[in-house]
């Protein structure tokens, strides 16, 4: 799950220095990559299928996991919401193939190509993906286009909540690098995040709203261990910034598994949005 993720499905030009997410960073073959991605999805899973299900998602509905990494959201919404059927995307799909499940359909393909479309479903979900890609007001608009009349697009990304004014500590030190480190080795930027619900109505969408989740940082909890794993894996490109040394990095991973942490994590944005039922045909006078 990204810096966060949930291994996106899309192609991207990088950071400054030409990096893509999976290459530059966080390789699906890396050793435990898998168990990275998911402590992420124990930390935000149950957040999500229950905003899923209060929008109505469940049985008689096709549904679009873009950026679907290892398939927690996508089987949970076959085996929990009883969906009709999945389509999940990634760039890279082996952890998903990894992982049959009846009424699951694994698609390789990049969601930034021209030639993306795969059709269209009732509900378009994306999570922690858009934030790694550029031209995002674009692939926003595409992503609505999926959506059939009636069903819902919902997106989630990262918002960082670690200011200029917290107070330093080996943990928001660590997270201002990674941000940092992110964006230019692989163009991760989470700046733009809370537009997210004026670009779902730009896109066309109806009843657009917008909630904000942050998982509690306690020692040995998945979203501590999620961190701990992630600035370990990139941590080359938070030495990059200048802003931390090795010695620093081990220093933040210590402080996430002890009782002197004291933070607050990164959030998880999640908007949602409409797209207006097809007006009924008019039927003789």
């Amino acid at each position: 799950m990204t810096a966060f993720d949930d291994s996106p499905g899309g192609g991207h030009d990088g950071g400054r220095h030409g990096g893509r997410y999976g290459e530059a960073v966080f390789r699906p073959e890396q050793v435990g990559e898998g168990e990275r991605i998911d402590f992420g999805a124990l930390a935000y899973d149950d957040i999500t299928l229950s905003r899923l299900r209060e929008l109505g998602v469940g049985p008689g509905w096709r549904c679009l996991d873009v950026g679907a990494g290892t398939g927690t959201v996508s089987r949970r919404l076959l085996e929990e919401a009883g969906v009709t059927s999945v389509l999940a995307v990634d760039r890279d799909v082996r952890f998903l193939e990894a992982r049959p499940v009846p009424g699951l359909d694994v698609l390789e393909a990049d969601i930034s190509a021209p030639s993306f479309a795969p059709g269209r479903f009732r509900l378009v979900h994306a999570r922690f993906v858009l934030m790694h890609l550029p031209e995002r007001d674009r692939l926003i608009t595409a992503l609505a286009e999926l959506v059939a009349p009636g069903g819902v697009l919902v997106l989630s990304d990262a918002i960082d909540l670690t200011s200029d004014r917290t107070p330093d500590t080996p943990y928001s030190v660590a997270m201002r690098a990674m941000w940092e480190g992110l964006r230019d080795s692989i163009g991760t930027d989470v700046s733009w995040v809370p537009s997210y619900p004026r670009l779902l109505r730009g896109a066309g969408l109806g009843s657009v709203a917008a909630e904000v989740h942050v998982p509690p940082l306690v020692p040995g909890s998945p979203i501590s261990r999620f961190w701990a794993d992630t600035w370990a894996r990139s941590r080359t490109a938070m030495v990059a910034t200048g802003l931390v040394d090795e010695r620093a990095v081990d220093a933040a991973i210590r402080y996430l598994s002890s009782d002197e942490c004291a933070a607050v994590s990164a959030g998880m944005l999640t908007v949602w949005g409409r797209k207006p039922a097809s007006s009924p045909v008019a039927g003789p006078a």
